[in-house]
């Protein structure tokens, strides 16, 4: 069994393999790397086995987003590659950094109770920036929308060491997911219906239910382009993040009998949050936020029995943050982590 895992899910990036898979090989620290490709109909497959002799290729048959790839393809390594004891996870429009692996390999084995963990998640085009997806380790509020150190909505803090440390957090973004191996099969993967976007805070908070820690690591950096599979402009990614978002606070949040009022407020603000969009007439934004309401109501049934389930399985409470993430940003003024 490998200690480390490379796996990068790919789906007709070619260009993106072309440019930062030579500086994930350099920085490999001599362990492997997998390309999991979700059936791409571009040259992906040809230019690895052409390119890359020393990339193992998993083929996936079809395209199932990152939930379903990244839990065919890490099964698939568990069955035919003989396993492995963490895994990474860095999207194809990652580049990483000399000596980016070890000291988030040093915290985890350092506490076996940290079954995730992230690197500091700075812009490949603005480099002293964090970057959307993740900066320095992610957060839930009360209502189930998510923020990050170093990146509150629009706003992106230049990175000036203040995000240093090592630290639990909620959440460790998908664009660069380190796991332990183990906890990840046990706990049955990603949720695969969310197909993309979100699933991996819904198994962050599902793996800390189980008494498991999320930490991110402030000594190792790597760079994201973002958006390199469905860019933000794209209404598919509304859609996904509205409804995987409403998902994952269902599933997840406690039996408290406050969860339908939370629902509902959600449901409010989702829909107040449409005008933004129809004032720089961004319609099928709107259209993309009624269709991830929809979709919500019809999951419930499935969505009711996965909650019953986490209930029965879980043997922690997990606290969010206290207050309203839209609340402190918008009416407060409130625009980086520290003013929280």
């Amino acid at each position: 069994m490998d200690t480390l895992a490379i796996v990068i899910l790919n789906y007709n990036g070619q260009p993106f393999l072309a440019k930062f898979l030579p500086t994930v090989l350099a920085n490999a620290d001599g362990h492997p790397v997998y390309v999991a490709d979700s059936a791409s109909s571009d040259s992906s497959v040809s230019f690895l086995k052409a390119n890359f002799p020393a990339v193992r290729i998993i083929e996936l048959p079809r395209n199932d987003g990152y939930a379903g790839g990244y839990n065919l393809a890490l099964e698939h390594i568990r069955t035919h590659f003989g396993g492995a004891t963490y895994y990474v996870l860095p999207n194809s429009d990652i580049e990483v950094t000399p000596g980016w692996l070890s000291p988030v390999l040093d915290l985890l084995k350092a506490n076996p109770n940290i079954a995730a963990c992230q690197p500091k998640i700075r812009s490949y085009n603005q480099r002293d920036l964090f970057e959307h997806a993740g900066a320095a380790g992610g957060y839930v509020d009360w209502l189930g929308y998510v923020f990050c150190r170093g990146r509150i909505f629009a706003t992106f803090e230049t990175d000036l060491g203040q995000y240093d440390d090592n630290r639990q957090v909620f959440w460790a973004t998908g664009a660069c997911l380190f796991m332990r191996a183990d906890v990840f099969h046990q706990t049955g993967g990603f949720d695969g219906s969310f197909f993309a976007h979100m699933e991996e805070i819904d198994w962050c908070w599902r793996i800390q239910r189980l008494g498991y820690e999320v930490w991110a690591c402030g000594q190792s950096t790597v760079y994201h382009v973002g958006g390199g599979t469905l860019h933000k402009s794209n209404p598919h990614k509304t859609f996904l993040n509205y409804r995987n978002s409403l998902f994952m606070l269902y599933k997840n949040w406690p039996a408290d009998g406050r969860l339908w009022p939370k629902i509902m407020l959600r449901l409010v603000l989702d829909g107040a949050s449409s005008i933004l969009f129809l004032k720089v007439g961004q319609w099928r934004d709107v259209w993309a936020i009624i269709r991830a309401h929809f979709a919500f109501y019809g999951s419930l049934p499935r969505l009711h029995s996965q909650r019953n389930t986490l209930k029965a399985q879980q043997t922690k409470e997990v606290s969010l943050f206290p207050h309203s993430i839209v609340w402190k940003y918008f009416a407060e003024g409130k625009k980086t982590f520290k003013e929280m």
